[in-house]
């Protein structure tokens, strides 16, 4: 038993940070590692190894500090399904007089902790997460007014609040946006420049979770062999310099570009150690402004990845606490196809699918164009079930926490959230994926046709998208230009497009599993 009116902070396993202000005003911190986290989706073992392993390098840290811990571990007996059935469990048998947590990223946790300090007669304390730029107060002040909320004039008040890429009250050389820059393929010979990605062999508590995750899911999916993520703070300060010295500067032109065999390119692979706060965005931004400065990285680059950061990042987290918890069943496009099965072993003859889903399986990560015009756009055109996509998403990317995936497949990817997020569908022919990469090379599909056997899915199910959303996505002006061009097809082949799409999701249905959940 613990002594009266100490206060018991709760410690989510995105949230591995002693510099968190919750810290400063706690007496003993609670952890737990629970099976429904691994299971709420199915989750991969990259993705449940990187947190569970983050979680235990990140307890001894804790107890470094002098705080009192309180750890369970999956295995523990009694074993809980939940975070709320633990915590109620372990506030029964003491009497800590408050509980606190930093404001968690995904609503049904919070929800959960709600719950289970209800049932012992206690009220839950949320405190401000410090360690975004924003919250969600100062996010609901910035829309309040608004008819349209769009990331680039959010970004720009971000930019001159916190003076980051400024000169006086004027963005550096001149433009907020260099993304017109940013937008190049690579040439035939595929990239020039690439450094040997800085890779984190495991330790022994990692490897220590590795065995117990193949042991405790073996079904899910997710290849642990090949598995390499920072998982403290040491590690991911040194990818954060080596991304900043190696990658940083080639990162801006080819940043939305595409190879084969080619997994992390100049991206910087820093979003999970961000979202699990093993790094603070402002000493990454802060770090990437410097290198700018001393001319070290073009501004392109720079001006690219700091909008990730302090633009997308933060303006999806304003989005997700906006319009939850209703914003996860929005379905504006009433789609309802169930996932293709080769979301889970990139069993298909579509080679960017295949190279995409064999990527993310093997090391949980795809970077953002990958992700957004691969395997985004072609659940968005196949009409897939939105919360399917939203459920493979959390599942497999090792970055992925609800607030911030959850916006950016929903809302961004799959325009599930009617333009809230983007202004217009985000959807292409396969000649988009021809032009920013070599996918297409070799590939048994022909990105330029629309009709035969021969022609790309990503294509077929274009015209078919447009066809079929004709209607509703004539009242946005920002399709005016491809449906002008949907109107230049005969009747008589856009019915053939429609029965070959349907086709298309025929077999798709016939060999799907569906999304676990």
């Amino acid at each position: 038993m613990t002594s009266p009116n100490r206060i018991l902070l709760v410690v989510l396993g995105d949230q591995l940070s002693l510099r968190l202000a919750a810290f400063k005003e706690c007496d003993a911190v609670w952890m737990a590692e629970v099976s429904e986290e691994s299971t709420h989706v199915w989750s991969s073992k990259i993705r449940t190894v990187l947190f569970l392993s983050a979680m235990r390098h990140f307890a001894k840290d804790v107890e470094k500090s002098g705080k009192e811990l309180h750890y369970g571990r999956l295995g523990d007996k009694p074993e809980f399904n939940s975070l709320g059935s633990a915590l109620e469990a372990f506030l029964a048998e003491t009497d800590f007089a408050k509980v606190r947590v930093t404001q968690p990223g995904d609503y049904r946790v919070l929800g959960d902790l709600r719950n289970a300090c209800s049932s012992c007669g206690l009220v839950l304390e949320v405190v401000e997460d410090g360690s975004f730029y924003s919250s969600p107060l100062g996010f609901a002040k910035h829309a309040e007014g608004r008819k349209q909320l769009r990331m680039e004039y959010f970004y720009r008040e971000m930019r001159k609040k916190h003076a980051v890429l400024m000169e006086g009250d004027q963005p550096v050389e001149g433009k907020w946006n260099f993304d017109a820059s940013n937008r190049k393929a690579f040439g035939k010979e595929g990239p020039e420049r690439l450094f040997p990605r800085m890779r984190f062999a495991p330790d022994e508590i990692t490897k220590e979770v590795i065995q117990e995750v193949d042991t405790r899911f073996p079904d899910h999916p997710g290849d642990l062999g090949s598995f390499d993520w920072p998982v403290t703070r040491e590690e991911a300060l040194r990818a954060m310099d080596s991304f900043i010295e190696n990658e940083l500067p080639q990162f801006g032109a080819h940043q939305d570009a595409m190879w084969t065999g080619e997994p992390y390119l100049n991206h910087s692979l820093l979003s999970s150690s961000i979202n699990l706060k093993l790094l603070d965005p402002r000493e990454v931004v802060k770090a990437a402004e410097t290198a700018y400065r001393k001319g070290n990285a073009p501004i392109e680059s720079v001006e690219g990845f700091v909008r990730q950061l302090l633009g997308w990042r933060e303006f999806v987290r304003g989005i997700y606490w906006m319009y939850m918890p209703d914003y996860i069943d929005r379905n504006a496009l009433g789609s309802d196809e169930p996932l293709p099965q080769f979301y889970w072993d990139g069993d298909t003859d579509m080679n960017c699918i295949r190279d995409v889903v064999t990527q993310t399986m093997r090391y949980g990560y795809a970077h953002h164009i990958q992700r957004l015009m691969v395997t985004g756009l072609y659940a968005l055109l196949h009409g897939v079930d939105p919360k399917e996509v939203h459920a493979w998403y959390l599942a497999v990317y090792v970055d992925a926490v609800e607030w911030v995936e959850l916006p950016n497949t929903l809302g961004m990817s799959q325009y599930a959230d009617g333009g809230v997020m983007a202004s217009k569908p985000y959807v292409a022919t396969g000649k988009y994926i021809k032009r920013m990469s070599n996918y297409c090379s070799g590939c048994r599909f022909d990105p330029d046709k629309k009709s035969g056997e021969d022609a790309c899915p990503f294509t077929v199910l274009y015209w078919d998208f447009l066809h079929r959303h004709e209607s509703v996505l004539s009242a946005n002006p920002r399709m005016s230009m491809q449906l002008r061009n949907l109107k230049r097809i005969k009747e008589e082949e856009l019915k053939s497009i429609s029965e070959a799409a349907e086709k298309i999701r025929l077999q798709a249905r016939e060999s799907s599993t569906g999304v676990k959940v």
